[in-house]
């Protein structure tokens, strides 16, 4: 096995072509390994590279929303009154540190992402 570390945009290529070819290789297999290997350096190589920045808090919201199914009425109880739901949701409010603990706590968001900035809406 002949691997080194990736340092160019090139070699990122090479190595991901790689991995398409060993793809589904028997776990335990050196082609197996190769891949295990391969696929370490590319995620490292992404994360240096490429990366993805956490959502912003209504992003956040809006996504566990839509992969739980939720309504903006389930949010009532963590964020307060149907208006004020709206409000948070359109960005024209930000979320009060209580708001954080209540979706934090009962729904699971990191309160890392909870307390970042995002830009609100100016009338």
């Amino acid at each position: 096995m002949d691997i080194s570390p990736i340092r160019t945009e090139e070699e990122y290529e090479n190595a991901l072509q790689e991995i398409e070819q060993l793809w589904g290789a028997p776990f335990g297999s050196p082609e197996g390994d190769k891949l295990d290997v391969l696929a370490t350096l590319v995620a490292a190589y992404e994360e240096k590279h490429y990366p993805i920045a956490p959502p912003d808090p209504i992003e956040a919201i809006l996504h566990l929303m839509e992969s739980q199914g939720l309504s903006r009425r389930d949010l009532e109880p963590y964020l307060g009154s149907r208006a004020r739901v709206s409000e948070v949701l359109n960005r024209r409010r930000p979320l009060t540190l209580n708001m954080i603990r209540n979706l934090q706590e009962q729904l699971g968001i990191s309160a890392d992402i909870l307390i970042r900035p995002y830009p609100l809406q100016t009338t």
